[in-house]
């Protein structure tokens, strides 16, 4: 079996902040002319392909997959990143798709910053990262910006692709239970829809493939 990829060191996550480590990462995909926005995540698809389209908020957009799949089915889209970089891409790749004034690009570090509005459908896509992050708290502000009746979906790691990066510490992958307790919301007013563990094929940045496993939550605010 192919060894996983080196990923940062202790070392070198020290000694950059996570913007400047987030920054770096999507600044050379956009020298490399990586393609922006070139993929919807599956789960968020099959969860938002039957809900009639609304407000929605993008955590941790990255390339802007997910955003530009929302915005052409009729959605309004914040999307946020800590990167400029990201940011700045997908707004330009948003007009030049002629969906800008569907997409609002921001840049948050969300561990300090949170954008402004109330959502339909917040989206946290495999929000994951080497740093120390208050990962609880941000979810349960983003599922308390939720409009009644909204939705939080959650879909994180539970397995590592052999193109993953193989990092100092072991993965931790938590179930969807305990992220759901680790958000911390009143037991009343919110009802969980989804909480499971579901297998898919993916497809590596050289083409190879191998299947994974993601861990799904999804909740919905009470509409009364």
């Amino acid at each position: 079996m192919a060894q996983q990829p080196q990923g940062p060191t202790a070392e070198e996550l020290a000694a950059r902040t996570p913007g400047e480590f987030w920054e770096s990462l999507y600044s050379e995909r956009a020298d490399g002319g990586a393609a922006w926005g070139d993929r919807v995540n599956p789960v968020l698809a099959e969860v938002a392909g039957v809900l009639p389209p609304g407000l929605a908020l993008d955590l941790a957009c990255g390339t802007g997959g997910d955003t530009l799949w929302l915005a052409a089915r009729g959605w309004r889209v914040t999307a946020v990143d800590i990167s400029p970089t990201a940011v700045d891409r997908l707004g330009d790749v948003a007009r030049s798709q002629r969906m800008g004034e569907l997409v609002t690009a921001e840049c948050h570090d969300l561990a300090r910053t949170f954008p402004a509005g109330e959502f339909d459908l917040v989206s946290a896509q495999y929000f994951h990262t080497p740093y120390d992050l208050p990962r609880g708290a941000i979810l349960r502000t983003a599922a308390e910006a939720l409009r009644p009746g909204g939705r939080l979906l959650v879909v994180d790691h539970g397995s590592l692709a052999p193109w993953s990066w193989k990092l100092d510490q072991e993965p931790c992958f938590p179930t969807p239970e305990e992220v759901y307790a680790d958000i911390g919301l009143p037991a009343a007013g919110w009802a969980v829809e989804r909480s499971d563990a579901r297998d898919r094929r993916a497809t590596g940045p050289g083409g190879q493939t191998a299947t994974v496993t993601d861990h799904v939550l999804l909740v919905r605010r009470a509409t009364g």
